[in-house]
């Protein structure tokens, strides 16, 4: 089965993943500091651009499948916050 991406673009993307993944390393073995939050919570979003870019193909599709996935991401962040509202009144 022939992918859509070419393989340099997704050696790029691979070799991205890693450098993010490393430079989230750091930040988790460096001297403790109150950037370091911002700084992994921006890494995590830049690895989630990524995959759900490239690797689930957003970019080329329109309309209805954008809708659900931005539904799906309304419905994750809805129970993320509900449960840790729960978590916080007990």
């Amino acid at each position: 089965m022939k992918s859509e991406v070419p393989m340099c673009d997704l050696i790029g993307i691979g070799i991205a993943l890693l450098f993010l993944l490393a430079l989230s390393a750091l930040t988790v073995i460096g001297p403790s500091a109150g950037w370091k939050t911002i700084v992994s919570l921006a890494i995590a979003a830049a690895k989630l651009v990524l995959i759900v870019w490239f690797f689930m193909r957003l970019g080329r599709h329109r309309g209805l499948i954008r809708v659900f996935a931005a539904a799906g991401l309304c419905w994750l962040s809805l129970l993320l916050v509900l449960g840790f509202g729960d978590y916080l009144t007990r």
